[in-house]
């Protein structure tokens, strides 16, 4: 991706409509590479923002471009084939691993089928097993499967190892790394600042609403703010 697919907010508001703003007044422009963690204290914003970069919420003012064109400009279901998401608690609909992954492709063959599942480091007999069966830490990255089988540029993570343990954690960063390395954009949540340290190429800071920081993690280290340092747990 080029410094031109990177998402451009300008002078954007959400959250309900009516009611107080949730993000205010964001100016701000999100790499378009590697793995950029949005941090900051609970309630800053960070899911709200992530949730309006593939248009599951709009904005009630200001305007969010990618690619250079704004995203009301995109019909919802190219942008999220091209805008992946998953979330904190994998989504599991009835039926087969298969049955789940063609819900993003409805047509996927047995081989593409089994090969993502590879990708993502689970074995492709399990395509047979009932999505039900599998534990977290396998649901999370049959979800991640289930996101790539659209080829997109970014993925947008929600806080995706909060409700796993140490080890399928570990699994899921890996992925994230990996697919990182590989040219896939990945935007992510977290609380976590040790896994924040871990993965970071980028760092944006939320606090109250607004933008307090971004840049490396370096950069943010020497910040002045407490809360800066606080949220990327600096030394």
């Amino acid at each position: 991706m080029s410094s031109a697919d990177a998402f451009e907010l300008i002078g954007v508001d959400a959250g309900p409509v009516g009611g107080d703003p949730i993000l205010r007044s964001i100016d701000l422009v999100v790499p378009a590479n590697g793995v950029t963690v949005l941090a900051g204290p609970s309630g800053a914003g960070k899911s709200t923002l992530l949730r309006l970069l593939n248009r599951l919420d709009d904005p009630v003012a200001g305007e969010i471009r990618w690619r250079g064109r704004p995203l009301t400009e995109w019909a919802p279901t190219d942008l999220r084939r091209q805008v992946a998401m998953v979330f904190q608690r994998a989504p599991l609909f009835p039926g087969t691993v298969l049955d789940n992954l063609r819900v993003a492709l409805a047509d996927v063959d047995l081989e593409r089928a089994g090969h993502v599942l590879e990708h993502v480091g689970l074995a492709p007999e399990l395509l047979d097993h009932e999505a039900e069966s599998l534990s977290g830490g396998e649901a999370q990255r049959m979800c991640v499967a289930r996101a790539l089988l659209t080829d997109p540029a970014v993925l947008l993570a929600d806080e995706p190892t909060a409700a796993l343990d140490r080890a399928a954690r570990g699994t899921v960063e890996d992925l994230g790394r990996m697919l990182a390395d590989s040219g896939v954009a990945v935007i992510w949540v977290s609380h976590d600042t040790d896994q924040l340290r871990r993965l970071a190429d980028h760092v944006i800071v939320l606090a109250e609403g607004t933008v307090r920081a971004t840049g490396h993690l370096d950069e943010l280290d020497a910040s002045d703010d407490p809360i800066v340092r606080q949220s990327v747990g600096a030394p």
